[in-house]
């Protein structure tokens, strides 16, 4: 059962923390930009609800969900939300070895946690990687231009203006939800993302933990291809694409297997199974 923890004070924030403690690995959830532990779960992205024997710990990023934050968009790179995943690491689980899980913004948040820190994750679930190296340029644009829209007319237009891209397929079973984000809040979020990357290909090439990726089709906001490009660079890495609703509803079993084959050796690196 999980219980809520004392709030996490951090530079600039505080943070909402739970605990799911039924003994085993420890395990810590992450979730996507402007989303949240709640908004995760309606998305179908808490991929920890099905996870048992093991001691989970979830909570909202700075400025997201029931975190409090500032409006300052250097908050929000993914290198200072790694600060804050490590001290909670130091906190929760200190001196012990965990894997961690996350979407989008909490793939880059692991992906910055693991290079500074490699021996404090015995592996790594890194759902719907965002835009990144390449495609990262034309995706901060639009983050700045979304943060003007905020200001300008509110959260609302934002909202209507999601509404005009492409729903993948894999998704298209979801709720319609709105940013788990105090308004005021937004357009600093937005401005903090443009203003970050994954870390440099070659710095990730040195990691060793196992690493899996699960990734779906046809979204220009999480491309395949950064997906594809991590299991190239990464020595120890598998990818599952999601096409249908179906293989996404599979995602929490992947997640008990990864869970489980990452304090073990022997998987085979650098597979890629669609389906």
């Amino acid at each position: 059962m999980s219980r809520p923890l004392p709030r996490f004070a951090v530079p600039g924030a505080e943070l909402d923390v739970e605990l799911s403690d039924e003994g085993g690995h420890p395990v810590v959830q992450l979730h996507g930009l402007t989303s949240s532990r709640v908004r995760d779960r309606l998305l179908d992205l808490d991929l920890g609800r099905g996870l048992s024997g093991t001691r989970l710990l979830r909570y909202d990023a700075r400025g997201h969900g029931r975190s409090a934050g500032r409006a300052v968009p250097e908050d929000y790179r993914w290198e200072v939300l790694a600060d804050d995943l490590l001290r909670l690491l130091d906190r929760w689980f200190p001196g012990e070895r965990v894997h961690g899980v996350g979407p989008s913004m909490g793939t880059g948040t692991l992906l910055h946690a693991a290079l500074r820190q490699p021996d404090r994750f015995s592996g790594l679930t890194l759902l719907v990687p965002p835009t990144a190296w390449d495609t990262r340029a034309a995706k901060a644009e639009d983050y700045r231009r979304a943060a003007d829209l905020v200001e300008k007319h509110g959260v609302a237009a934002f909202v209507r203006a999601g509404r005009l891209y492409p729903v993948p397929p894999a998704t298209s079973q979801q709720p319609e939800t709105t940013p788990d984000v105090p308004e005021h809040l937004l357009p600093a979020l937005l401005r903090g993302a443009a203003l970050t990357d994954l870390p440099a290909r070659r710095a990730l090439a040195g990691l060793s933990m196992t690493v899996h990726v699960l990734a779906w089709v046809d979204d220009p906001a999480h491309p395949v291809s950064t997906a594809e490009n991590l299991v190239a660079t990464l020595p120890d890495c598998t990818l599952d694409v999601a096409h249908v609703p179906a293989d996404v509803a599979a995602w929490p079993e992947r997640l008990m297997q990864h869970v489980a084959r990452s304090t073990a050796a022997g998987e085979s690196p650098n597979q890629v199974r669609h389906g």
